[in-house]
Parts: C-alpha cells; structure tokens; sequence
C-alpha cells in the first residue's frame, strides 16, 4: 500500500498557491457567484469556496433555491497552463454562472410541482 495509497504522491493545497493564484482564484469565482445571483431573483442564495482534496485544489459555487435541493458546481483548475490572472476563463465562468441558475430555478419547479397558478395566458 505504498505507492497505491490515494493520498501518496504530489498534492497541490491550497496552501501551495502563490498570493497571486489565490487571489486571482477568489476573484475568478467571485465573479461566478455574482454573475449567478444576476440571473437569480434574492431569494437564492449562492456561495462559493476554495478547498484542497485528493487531486488538489477544489473550487465551488454552490446555489441554495428558496425550495427544492442546492445545486453546486464544483471543478479543478489547472495552474500549470494558464496565467495567474486566468485561472478560470471568462467562458467557462458565464457557463457555470448561467448552469447553476438554470439548475436552481428548475430545482424550484420540481419542488413545486403544478401547483403554481398560471399569472398570464
């Protein structure tokens, strides 16, 4: 169980980014997770977080729906072949942005169901 082991080998935590990679990850999912809350009327609340796992450091955006379940995206960026400044492309944080609300406000009508009057024909 020496080389096997999940967690032997390199780890990248988040205590092994520079100051400039951590905070340009911070404001890379800062601006997800206030993009999502434009697409989102107040009820929904959203977050995000930097945390470190298995295979390295774990970036999530997370929306809780005023009724059904939270809906989160959650992904790896790769330091080695982006600039600090781009840790997360500007594409791929609309995406997210635009997913995670779509997955919420579906997750509010699941949870509703049928039983939302109609407000316009």
């Amino acid at each position: 169980m020496h080389g096997n082991a999940p967690f032997s080998g390199p780890e990248t935590t988040t205590a092994d980014l520079s100051g400039d990679q951590r905070r340009a990850l911070r404001t890379s999912i800062a601006q997800i997770a206030s993009l999502t809350r434009e697409f989102l009327p107040d009820e929904y609340v959203v977050g995000s977080e930097i945390s470190s796992g298995s295979s390295g450091v774990q970036v999530t955006v997370a929306v809780r729906p005023p009724a059904g379940n939270p809906v989160s995206a959650g992904f790896t960026p790769e330091f080695e072949d982006l600039a600090d400044d781009d840790l997360i492309p500007t594409e791929d944080r609309e995406e997210v942005a635009r997913g995670l609300a779509a997955s919420a406000a579906l997750q509010v009508k699941h949870a509703l169901g049928d039983d939302v009057p109609e407000t316009a024909r």
